[in-house]
């Protein structure tokens, strides 16, 4: 029988997603350079789009989850004076007015669309009414009533002004639609826009200067390539860490709750090892200062072993 081409491998894979490409032709063109049996990643870029996209394998692939809810940082370019059907340069042209706006225009419209705002989805967009996704209505030339949702854009800057074009630096959580956004601003202006570049600079901590290229990766031999891998636990840096004994990782790992005194709240857990410390999983403190798994790891053959010689033994992750 042949052997599989697939197999385990672990990690987190910053990729630097070219244009053109949808975020899931980008995973699984990684996927296929790694060999890697499992593979998801972290929040979708639209085709036109570049920049960072996290990809998670094997083990990553549970924590996922947690980067979609991650603050990010986009570039933008806008074309004012144009409008779009999309709301992007990929879209017909609906409409074009004269640019008439001054760069104080421009300096006092920012902020009205800075801090906690209300934002329309694009029919272009992935959301769905009554499970068909928005996009397909939208190419079949049907527009349905969506309500505005609560969204928060952290920062918002004009980095580059050559009228009618302008770049904007943008820092938000999550459910912001840019293009939305240079719609909305457009408006503002009374001229209209519409996006004609967007770039994704940063997901949580992870910053676009640490992502691979995938001409990169492909040109890299196999060693190279599994060295650019960050480990399972990047996805949740942002939490505490707690470590356990082996004694209370042990039951820990079988689903038991154990005494902790940290103060209550998610963290990341692990256990003492002679060489480093190992993720055992997700664990959340309660008030009575009972640490509960949440989400737990099973390690590869390599980890196994170093975990048996402790004497312990883990069960597959519960969702």
């Amino acid at each position: 029988m042949k052997a599989s081409r697939w197999r385990q491998v672990d990690g987190v894979l910053l990729l630097d997603k070219p244009a053109g490409m949808t975020s899931n032709a980008a995973l699984q063109k990684a996927r296929r350079l790694f060999s890697a049996a499992k593979a998801g990643h972290t929040g979708t870029l639209d085709p036109m789009a570049t920049g960072l996209l996290p990809i998670c394998f094997g083990e990553a692939t549970k924590f996922s989850a947690d980067l979609l809810h991650a603050d990010k940082a986009y570039e933008a370019e806008l074309l004012l004076g144009v409008t779009t059907d999309s709301g992007d340069r990929e879209g017909v042209v609906t409409a074009t007015l004269p640019v008439r706006c001054a760069d104080a225009d421009i300096d006092a419209v920012l902020p009205r669309f800075t801090g906690d705002i209300l934002q329309v989805p694009p029919m272009h967009s992935a959301l769905k009414r009554d499970g068909v996704p928005l996009y397909v209505l939208a190419r079949a030339g049907q527009t349905v009533a969506r309500e505005a949702r609560p969204v928060t854009i952290h920062t918002l800057e004009c980095i580059a002004r050559d009228l009618p074009r302008l770049t904007l630096r943008v820092t938000c959580g999550k459910g912001v639609y840019i293009r939305t956004l240079a719609e909305d601003l457009g408006e503002a202006l009374g001229c209209g826009a519409h996006l004609t570049m967007l770039r994704r600079i940063r997901v949580g901590q992870m910053e676009l200067r640490e992502a691979q290229t995938l001409p990169a990766l492909e040109a890299m031999p196999e060693t190279e390539r599994l060295a650019h891998l960050s480990p399972v636990d990047r996805l949740i840096s942002l939490l505490p860490a707690v470590t356990l004994t082996r004694e209370k990782a042990r039951r820990f790992a079988h689903g038991n709750p154990v005494s902790h005194t940290r103060s209550p709240g998610r963290v990341r857990v692990y256990v003492e090892s002679p060489v480093s410390d190992l993720l055992l999983g997700l664990g959340e403190i309660r008030e009575d200062g009972l640490l509960w798994p949440r989400r737990l790891t099973s390690f590869g053959e390599s980890r196994d072993a170093e975990m048996l010689s402790a004497g312990l033994k883990f069960t597959p992750a519960r969702n």
